[in-house]
């Protein structure tokens, strides 16, 4: 029934219940599958359409989606219905809501199947006009709907009274009506028969018609079969719960319930769990006998190939670069920005022809030219910010977000404690201390027994070695070293400390003399004391952010739109600071490494995106694309390629000194070990065969005098044997 009836007719009462809930059950349906475009079929001539369907257009902007093609069809005009259907087959939106009549809904769906459009990929879902008496289909006409959701109003079958009614309805349709398939009440019949049993209790509480009778209708509270009978306007309250129904087969499974208060259910009662979303009632079997969820649109076969603007004047050619020939023909695209939407679409599920054009303007033109029509898409270095989502939407920026500040660098001498102790790395040191020990140890062994012994304890013994070892690295000491091996170590050792001695010499007056680059301004609240002059890169939104955000009056902002022109501006300090975003800062910074460096905090603002049209089908997948670039590491690598392809201008910076490690005098090392080694092998081999043949001398004067004194005791004996001889002759007594 029309609105305007009950506004302009006194005595006319609604006694079926409002649709309106209706359309935020389909809303939701559409929303839990997130589809974001929808095709309207209904039926011309129907007059609650005109209240339902502004209701239907708000629900479903409150879900995300929008009414793509409103089309009115009429009765018993096939030519229309299929030059209708075709516009739509060729159009984007895959999604469906029927809300017609029985008969012309089963005359749609019929010409539908002819032409295909029943098949995998697309989504039907009729109102309640027609899914309630989706009972009475037989199977040849079940077959032409496999997979269509529909939403019918719900009602209690339980009670008694319904039961009564349901026996005596069901026995006298079927004497009626003998070739009808099906003779089960709908919702209609329910609600005839609370329309009647309302007129027969206001008939039978007033003897009096018109007026009286009216008001006695309108004052009609009691539980019928299909809910609760009360009117409020001279109409019936809404319906609040649906039905969710899914054609399989010869028939239709119920998935669940909707209703405004909670949602999606399953089944109805205290103890039900209320969801959110469709997908918890359960599996949905789609047209075609798919149980895969639909995408809800598709490019079609036909469509033209999207136009994709491109700029051609990026600060920086490394993210696009438009090259053509002499005459300005054959262009060819490049850069990270093509590489990496090249490989977007690479990972989409489906094919996506499209094509690039030149774009001689600027960003917030060419952004424009997408809401313009003018152009399907936009690919490159575009900052995302709030200004252009007016005229589109973007990706999900696949660069860092961020604005920094660069500023020139300045020289600054260092002067730490231990900066000396920098030419060398800590195990360098150790290992020259450790070598220069062992050669000590080694000569002072050799020559140990040609100087005084040490007195004293172990330490004593250890200090005359380690002053022996330092001692050597300033002198040879050739005249008072006695032995051949110990004068070859000492010979060695001092070539090795003076190349050692030489190199620590040359790295710790580079390291003085080579300053360290600090940077001129620190912070941007002394560029506002200084009232200096700044400078950005090409983009209107920078110049912005800076007056409005960073506060810096208009008059001391400069633009530059090549990064040659912002490096001279800063060496000629025609600017104090220039203002870039994250992804130019890294290759500027890349070029003029030993010029400029960043200064203060990072503004999280921008980052680069593509564009697409607002409410664009393919923005959600081309994200998801997007993201599986990102975490295979493909653009990762595609950033580094760029970044390490840029190679550094020379500049009044430093020459990063790094500080010497050990396979820098791996050789040396190794000679004067091996070599101490070698004397300390030899002398102990000699100083072996002298004790040995020291000891045999020693056992041969031994025996020498042994047998020399034996000799002499015997001659001994005998002369004083004859001298006693003698005396005696003589008469002397001894």
């Amino acid at each position: 029934m029309p609105k305007w009836a009950t506004e302009r007719l006194d005595f006319v009462i609604q006694a079926s219940p409002s649709q309106l809930n209706q359309m935020k059950a389909i809303a939701a349906i559409i929303g839990s599958w997130d589809w974001h475009l929808v095709n309207v079929i209904y039926e011309e001539g129907d007059f609650s359409t005109v209240d339902i369907f502004p209701y239907l257009e708000h629900a479903l902007k409150d879900v995300g989606a929008e009414i793509s093609e409103f089309v009115g069809l009429p009765h018993f005009d096939s030519n229309l219905l299929s030059t209708e259907l075709e516009r739509l087959r060729r159009g984007p939106s895959r999604v469906f809501v029927v809300h017609m009549s029985f008969k012309l809904a089963l005359h749609l769906f019929q010409t539908a199947k002819d032409m295909e459009m029943l098949g995998k990929g697309y989504v039907w879902i009729t109102t309640d006009s027609f899914t309630s008496l989706a009972h009475s289909m037989n199977a040849p006409t079940s077959s032409s709907l496999q997979g269509v959701i529909g939403v019918k109003r719900y009602f209690p079958e339980i009670n008694p009274l319904f039961h009564n009614f349901y026996i005596q309805f069901c026995r006298r349709f079927r004497l009626e009506h003998s070739d009808e398939y099906n003779h089960e009440p709908s919702i209609f019949a329910v609600q005839a028969y609370d329309a009647t049993r309302t007129a027969a209790m206001a008939m039978s509480e007033t003897r009096e018609t018109g007026h009286h009778l009216l008001e006695s209708i309108k004052l009609t509270d009691f539980q019928g079969l299909g809910g609760k009978v009360q009117f409020k306007d001279r109409k019936l309250a809404p319906a609040h719960t649906f039905q969710i129904v899914n054609v399989v087969g010869r028939s239709y499974r119920d998935l669940g319930f909707w209703s405004d208060e909670l949602g999606f259910a399953r089944e109805l009662g205290g103890s039900s769990s209320a969801n959110l979303s469709m997908k918890d009632l359960g599996q949905v079997f789609w047209p075609g006998g798919s149980t895969d969820t639909p995408r809800g649109w598709a490019v079609p076969t036909d469509a033209n190939e999207l136009r994709i603007g491109v700029p051609t004047s990026p600060m920086f050619k490394q993210y696009v670069n438009v090259e053509g020939d002499q005459t300005g023909n054959n262009l060819s695209f490049n850069g990270l920005a093509i590489d990496l939407f090249k490989a977007t679409l690479d990972h989409l599920h489906f094919p996506l022809p499209h094509e690039f054009f030149a774009y001689n303007g600027t960003y917030d033109d060419l952004v424009k030219k997408i809401y313009l029509k003018e152009f399907d898409a936009a690919v490159g270095d575009i900052a995302i910010v709030s200004t252009r989502y007016e005229h589109a939407e973007f990706t999900h920026p696949y660069t860092e977000a961020g604005l920094v500040m660069i500023v020139p660098t300045t020289k600054n001498r260092s002067n730490r404690a231990l900066f000396f102790t920098k030419p060398f790395t800590v195990t360098l040191w150790i290992i020259i201390a450790v070598v220069n020990v062992y050669n000590g140890f080694v000569v002072w062994f050799i020559e140990r027994n040609h100087g005084p012994e040490p007195e004293g304890s172990m330490f004593n013994h250890a200090g005359t070695i380690l002053y022996s070892s330092f001692t050597t690295l300033f002198s040879l000491h050739g005249n008072r070293l006695h032995s051949n091996l110990s004068r070859m170590t000492m010979m060695v050792w001092l070539f090795v400390a003076l190349v050692i001695t030489q190199i620590y010499t040359a790295n710790l007056t580079s390291m003085l003399t080579i300053q360290k680059l600090e940077p001129t301004i620190s912070d941007i609240e002394t560029l506002h004391r200084m009232n200096a002059f700044v400078g950005y890169g090409r983009g209107s939104f920078v110049k912005g952010y800076l007056e409005q955000v960073l506060h810096f009056p208009t008059e001391t902002i400069r633009n530059y739109s090549t990064h040659e022109g912002l490096a001279d501006a800063l060496r000629n300090q025609e600017i104090a600071a220039t203002f870039l975003e994250v992804p130019f800062a890294k290759l500027f910074l890349a070029r003029y490494c030993r010029e400029f460096k960043i200064a203060g905090p990072t503004y999280k603002v921008g980052g680069f995106g593509f564009a697409f049209p607002r409410g664009s089908l393919l923005l959600p997948y081309i994200d998801e694309a997007l993201l599986k670039v990102s975490e295979t590491g493909k653009y990762r690598e595609l950033e580094d390629s760029m970044i390490a392809n840029v190679k550094c201008e020379e500049g009044e910076g430093k020459d990063r000194i790094t500080s010497l490690s050990p396979n820098s005098f791996f050789f040396l090392f190794l000679l004067s070990a091996g070599v101490s080694t070698i004397a300390l092998a030899l002398y102990s081999f000699n100083a072996r065969n002298s004790n040995l043949q020291r000891n045999n001398v020693w056992r041969l004067m031994v025996a020498v005098v042994r047998h020399w004194g034996i000799n002499r005791t015997r001659f001994l004996r005998l002369r004083r044997d004859e001298s006693r001889t003698i005396l005696n002759n003589m008469g002397i007594q001894v």
